[in-house]
């Protein structure tokens, strides 16, 4: 089964058409996140559980 995801580019990420850019897709229960470059958009895609990733983003903010 197949699942349409959405994604949002990083707040962080510049303005700068070339610039280093992330993009994230969380799943609606936050039971993962997907990460992808938002260049290569069909690309390698890292995967982390929602714990993981709430911790990142806790330690970023």
């Amino acid at each position: 089964m197949s699942h349409r995801r959405s994604w949002r580019k990083s707040s962080r990420s510049g303005p700068e058409h070339d610039s280093a850019c992330v993009e994230v897709s969380l799943s609606t229960a936050c039971a993962d996140a997907l990460v992808r470059d938002s260049k290569a958009t069909r690309g390698e895609v890292l995967v982390f559980s929602g714990h993981a990733w709430r911790a990142f983003v806790e330690s970023v903010a």
